[in-house]
């Protein structure tokens, strides 16, 4: 037999090195997605999905964990029919470049609904949210006390009942929601969209802001929280919740949001029951900041005012219909808007957006740079 070479014997060595760590790496993967206390486990729980097979199964097998599970279920399935499928096809229609693209996607004044900021922009790679809703610890369900999982179960829904029912938050009910239960803050609601989703969640922790919008670990100006996660369509993607003050007066006081949102380059933004806000000149410099950064604006009549996009380098796109704001913001009427929509023929919309439950009352306005 002819005697086996120096650099074969090498060869065989690095393949066999090669599978070993393919291996472990494997082991250590599978030690992940079913150990109970990971964020995707954890996830998968509060959004009342099957968790067979890990620690978790016992709890879900509680009459407060069943009952979530039953009416998530019917109220997801109901969203899906009537939200959330119509908004794919409408961003896969009038998006195309938008949603296949990379660009970072700014949701300010979001609070946590990433639910929609996922469905007009599926393939972001970074989605950044903010609002003045505090992050809350992450979500660890196998430490909540001797019976406060049901309530605290009860009380996700109750803080996510509006969103799911009319597509947006109510700011004042949120303060509440977010803050009277065991599993406080946005995290767990984030968890629930994500997990509902189809998306998988790989890592979840804290971070911060210094006042340059670089991310520290040590005491931050603005905090925030960095979930990574495997999207429904398998790409790898990156999702930031921040808590920051986006008036003047808070962005002068503390301008790391911006910063940091600057150094992601030109992005998508999007904008939904913004409480009228980029109306206020108090809110000028968030609103200047979207227009000068944005390579598409998506908003509904409560995003930034038709005064004050230049129409010379704007080119606006209208969809659905405008009448007047609900009873609650009765005075940021825009009549430019209604003339505009009533001259320019828009087309139709087949979902609700923003403030109106109703697709044939809701207005979405499309804005990218001419």
């Amino acid at each position: 037999m002819a005697p086996v070479s120096l650099a074969v014997l090498n060869s065989g060595l690095r393949c066999l090195i090669q599978l070993t760590a393919l291996f472990v790496a494997l082991l250590c993967h599978a030690s992940v997605t079913v150990d109970g206390t990971s964020p995707d486990v954890q996830a998968r729980f509060l959004a009342g999905l099957p968790v067979r097979d890990t620690p978790l199964a016992s709890l879900a097998l509680e009459h407060s964990w069943v009952e979530h599970a039953t009416e998530f279920d019917s109220a997801w399935k109901q969203l899906e029919t009537r939200q959330l499928a119509k908004i794919r096809e409408w961003s896969g229609t009038f998006l195309s470049e938008s949603a296949t693209a990379s660009d970072p996607v700014l949701y300010f004044f979001s609070g946590p609904d990433f639910l929609y900021a996922q469905a007009f922009f599926p393939n972001a790679e970074t989605y950044v949210l903010c609002g003045l809703e505090p992050v809350g610890a992450v979500p660890d369900i196998t430490k909540l006390p001797a019976g406060a999982l049901g309530p605290s179960l009860q009380n996700l829904r109750k803080a996510l009942n509006a969103v799911l029912s009319f597509s947006f938050f109510i700011t004042k009910d949120m303060k509440t929601d977010l803050n009277n239960t065991q599993l406080s803050g946005t995290l767990p609601i984030l968890y629930v969209f994500l997990a509902r989703s189809g998306s998988r969640i790989e890592s979840v922790e804290p971070v911060g802001l210094d006042k340059s919008g670089a991310l520290v670990a040590d005491k931050p100006a603005t905090r925030g929280a960095r979930i990574v996660f495997f999207g429904p369509g398998g790409n790898r993607q990156t999702l930031y919740y921040f808590t920051s003050d986006l008036s003047n007066d808070g962005i002068k006081a503390n301008p790391a949001f911006l910063h940091f949102c600057e150094t992601l380059g030109p992005a998508q933004s999007f904008l939904k029951a913004a409480s009228y806000l980029p109306h206020l000149d108090f809110f000028r410099s968030a609103r200047d900041f979207l227009l000068a950064h944005s390579k598409v604006i998506v908003q509904d009549d409560a995003g930034i005012p038709l005064r004050f996009f230049d129409r010379e380098k704007w080119s606006l796109r209208l969809f659905g219909s405008y009448r007047a704001p609900i009873e609650t913001f009765k005075e940021h009427q825009q009549p430019d808007l209604a003339e505009l929509y009533r001259t320019s023929n828009p087309a139709p919309l087949g979902f609700s957006f923003g403030y109106t439950w109703h697709p044939r009352d809701s207005s979405l306005i499309l804005a990218t740079p001419r």
